[in-house]
């Protein structure tokens, strides 16, 4: 059974979501603010955590980032109503896999926690992945040139590694954003491209190594 962490500092709806997900199936841990959730998380580390971000005493950003600190793996879906592009970026960049706005649909919800925790049971990467001149180290989200190193957000980590466990080969723009973010929504392909150009500016150092436009299909991960 998948157990979610949810956070929500709402008490009527997280009780009705966390009564809507139990009936179909899932165990849930209602937490009411971030402090709470994140002793929790630590005490029994959930398969998922869904939290919002405006809450009581630890905020959710600042949640996530602790969480990121401790586990890279676990899944964090954000649900808020605070869809400003930079907000969305921000909770990507600080390691979460998915961003759902308020109000939303139940069942939209669940399709999300499935799918992300499938995704994230699926991919079991090697400690240290060479690319070129590069060390890259996913667990970590550590990518290493000549003694020097550059630390990654989970998001930046993440994306490169499906580029390289697919390189010289085209992936899909749709793919990735409807992978990572569960949809095709225009903010979600704006915030690809962001990652995609800092991954571009991490990689500059070995000319053989390349993140490739193919024009209305996707990237490529070329290294020679």
């Amino acid at each position: 059974m998948i157990e979610i962490l949810y956070v929500e500092d709402d008490r009527k709806l997280g009780t009705i979501v966390s009564n809507s997900l139990v009936s179909k199936g899932y165990r849930v841990r209602l937490c009411t603010d971030g402090a709470q959730a994140w002793k929790s998380f630590q005490l029994n580390k959930p398969d998922i955590v869904v939290l919002d971000i405006m809450m009581p005493q630890i905020d959710g950003f600042t949640l996530a980032k602790k969480i990121r600190d401790f586990d890279t793996v676990t899944p964090l879906l954000f649900l808020s109503a605070r869809v400003d592009t930079d907000d969305v970026l921000h909770g990507f960049d600080l390691g979460g896999n998915d961003y759902l706005k308020k109000p939303f649909d139940i069942n939209e919800l669940i399709a999300r926690i499935s799918a992300l925790v499938k995704m994230c049971k699926k991919f079991n990467p090697p400690e240290i992945i060479r690319m070129g001149k590069y060390e890259f180290n996913p667990i970590k989200q550590l990518l290493s040139y000549n003694y020097k190193h550059i630390h990654l957000s989970y998001r930046e980590s993440e994306i490169l590694k499906r580029f390289y466990e697919r390189r010289n080969s085209v992936v899909p723009r749709n793919e990735i954003i409807f992978e990572f973010w569960g949809n095709t929504a225009i903010t979600e392909g704006r915030s690809l491209d962001v990652f995609v150009s800092r991954l571009r500016k991490y990689l500059k150092e070995d000319p053989e190594i390349q993140i490739v436009n193919v024009r209305h299909v996707g990237y490529q991960l070329k290294i020679n």
